[in-house]
């Protein structure tokens, strides 16, 4: 296996159920419910020192599911956990993960406050649509992030995704601007190409590559590329067995491995799992193989089926 994994601790998200209803009941229980000693409260603190013992580069926090009806309601939740993570975290920053550019800039503003010296923190994430307003603030708050690569309007290409040239582009126009325009240095860039469930990355479309391939392949080539080299690759790891009826933590310490073939040294997991430095199980690694290589042959495509087919039914029954 490659170098150690940049590990972005991903256990205070909203859309985790039990940490969802726990950050519900702390909410509510009134405008001291941050600081005063409760249940909810030492849980929420729990998560926080954990994913620092456990070696998190940085401790993400999204709260987008709170701001579904009102936006506002998840900027001002963003700022108290960056509060708590700032007074927890053991020295780890946070990781500001929402796709509202205000939640972003309350948790990067909030991060700050203090005056006492901190890690910069990671924003998770920046678009080539949303870098005109993003990226300048690097002149008043210093900060990496996250640069994920979509685009603004539904992709329209095979198989309805975008193609590894476009993906590839997106980075570089991400790239320049962060660098040449507004003084980030490579090294504080993290380039997300995306991840799709493994259950149904199954292009229905002669010659159409798989959403891991692609993914992978964008991996590769931002990593091949002299001027982007040194910046980071990362995903969201958790997000690829979705749907799969059993050995999840397995499959993602698989995924783990085969993507950090291809350049991938960041990752938003579980820091309990020390993903990147296990062996994953050899037949494992040969299920997230077969859609690495998934480029839209249909020997390829025969091949991940029967491989996916196996799985299903050696875990059907697995929890």
């Amino acid at each position: 296996m490659a170098g150690p994994l940049i590990a972005i601790g991903e256990a205070i998200h909203a859309s985790i159920p039990k940490t969802g209803a726990i950050m519900k009941e702390l909410a509510g229980l009134g405008p001291d419910a941050y600081e005063r000693p409760s249940e909810p409260l030492a849980y929420i603190r729990g998560l926080i020192e954990s994913q620092a013992e456990e070696g998190a580069a940085y401790i993400a926090v999204n709260l987008d599911a709170f701001g579904e009806s009102d936006p506002q309601t998840a900027v001002e939740m963003m700022k108290q956990y960056a509060r708590m993570v700032r007074q927890w975290g053991r020295g780890v920053p946070v990781c500001v993960d929402s796709s509202n550019d205000d939640v972003l800039l309350a948790g990067l503003k909030t991060w700050y406050e203090s005056g006492r010296t901190v890690a910069p923190p990671l924003l998770n994430s920046i678009k080539t649509y949303t870098m005109d307003r993003m990226l300048p603030l690097k002149a008043d708050y210093d900060f990496a992030f996250i640069g994920l690569l979509v685009g603004e309007h539904a992709a329209s290409g095979p198989g309805g995704s975008h193609s590894v040239d476009e993906l590839l582009a997106m980075a570089r126009q991400l790239f320049d601007a962060a660098v040449d325009r507004h003084g980030f240095k490579p090294g504080e860039m993290f380039f997300d190409s995306t991840v799709f469930p493994l259950a149904i990355d199954m292009p229905m479309e002669p010659g159409v590559p798989g959403y891991t391939y692609r993914a992978f392949e964008t991996i590769r080539r931002i990593k091949s590329d002299p001027r982007m080299k040194q910046a980071h690759c990362s995903l969201g790891v958790s997000n690829s067995v979705r749907d799969l009826p059993g050995r999840r933590v397995g499959v993602c310490r698989a995924y783990v491995v085969k993507a950090m073939e291809y350049g991938l040294d960041a990752a938003i997991v579980n820091t309990a799992h020390k993903y990147g430095s296990v062996e994953p199980a050899a037949e494992l690694l040969d299920l997230v193989d077969a859609y690495a290589r998934l480029d839209g042959s249909v020997e390829r495509l025969s091949v991940a089926m029967e491989r996916m087919g196996q799985f299903c039914r050696a875990n059907r029954n697995d929890s």
